[in-house]
């Protein structure tokens, strides 16, 4: 099979190679899916990059997201699942061999049925970023009547976010840093936009909630963002935050928070449990059914500009999802 590898950490133009590798087989309980597209996300290039710690196995094909087609099955596994359209999550996660080649052999439940309609580079978007906003959004209870402000609106993750809390019935505010970010995140349904690099956050969301705050935040940012949080959340509002990259060890307001009776929920998308997992393919796939879902593919690359397609997300201007498509 074709694939990309790396067998050091470093810069994508010093590690990656591009080549032939020995077909994987389906082991028992696994199927074999042939990949046409592979989701390149910030995880997948700090990986590389040595940013989570040393590697974990001698060589390693990158990324855990992807989309395909079912070739073989393992034992264990119905035969009728040969020729199903799947989305692959978790592919790469404490494995060696992700998505980033023509084949992939994973559990059969990290396979999910794709429905019709959605195409292969939206299936690749749906393993890290969907799901992440999913469970940011969803976990902590319904968000119907609720007001939810998701920061960074325009991010893969934010981007999912802003619509799948309007799915579920809530009034969604965002933040962003450009006005292009701005009509992205508001053509994902976000009824009220902010500038956090020319606004005064904190004061355009009270504003607009007339002065009541926020129920639930989705939280790109956490340690950055703890100053407006502590002025916007409501009373028993939870923050549901994902990443904290600007404050890895931020200082908690400790008595602001707990006045409120603040809830502060962090989440790690690849070790959800099994029944918050269940909860998150059922519902990403009603969404998807009812047309709720538009995927933001920004920047599609194939597999041989897999570098290019790595130093597109290492850029941070990407305005969505990075796609390798592997398969026509």
């Amino acid at each position: 099979m074709r694939a990309a590898w790396y067998e050091r950490n470093g810069p994508a133009r010093e590690v990656l190679t591009l080549g032939e590798m020995p077909d994987p087989v389906a082991g028992p309980g696994e199927v074999l899916v042939r990949i046409h597209a592979s989701g390149v996300n910030p995880s997948d290039v700090k990986s590389r990059r040595g940013t989570r710690g040393p590697m974990a196995f001698s060589r390693i094909i990158p990324q855990s997201d992807g989309a395909g087609v079912i070739a073989a099955v393992g034992h264990g596994v119905a035969a009728s699942r040969v020729g199903q359209r799947v989305w692959i999550y978790n592919a790469q996660w404490q494995r060696p061999f992700g998505t980033a080649a023509s084949l992939v052999a994973l559990p059969a439940s990290m396979a999910v049925p794709l429905p019709e309609g959605v195409g292969f580079a939206a299936g690749a978007c749906l393993g890290i970023p969907a799901s992440t906003a999913h469970h940011a959004v969803f976990a902590d209870g319904p968000v119907a009547r609720r007001t939810v402000l998701v920061t960074g609106g325009a991010g893969a993750v934010g981007h999912y976010a802003i619509q799948l809390a309007r799915w579920g019935g809530a009034r969604v505010l965002a933040t962003v840093s450009s006005e292009a970010k701005a009509e992205h995140a508001r053509e994902a349904g976000a009824e009220e936009v902010f500038n956090y690099r020319s606004e005064d956050v904190a004061a355009a969301v009270l504003a607009a909630t007339g002065g009541a705050g926020v129920d639930r935040i989705v939280e790109v940012d956490f340690g950055a963002n703890l100053a407006v949080t502590e002025k916007v959340l409501k009373p028993h509002g939870i923050v549901a935050a994902y990443a904290s990259m600007a404050a890895p060890s931020p200082a908690l307001p400790f008595y602001p928070l707990m006045f409120k009776a603040a809830t502060v929920h962090t989440l790690l998308v690849y070790i959800l449990t099994a029944d918050e997992r269940k909860q998150t393919l059922a519902d990403l796939t009603r969404a998807m059914e009812q047309g709720a879902l538009r995927h933001a593919v920004a920047k599609s690359f194939p597999l041989e500009e897999i570098v290019a397609a790595h130093e597109a997300v290492e850029s941070g201007q990407v305005m969505g999802n990075v796609v390798v498509e592997v398969e026509g």
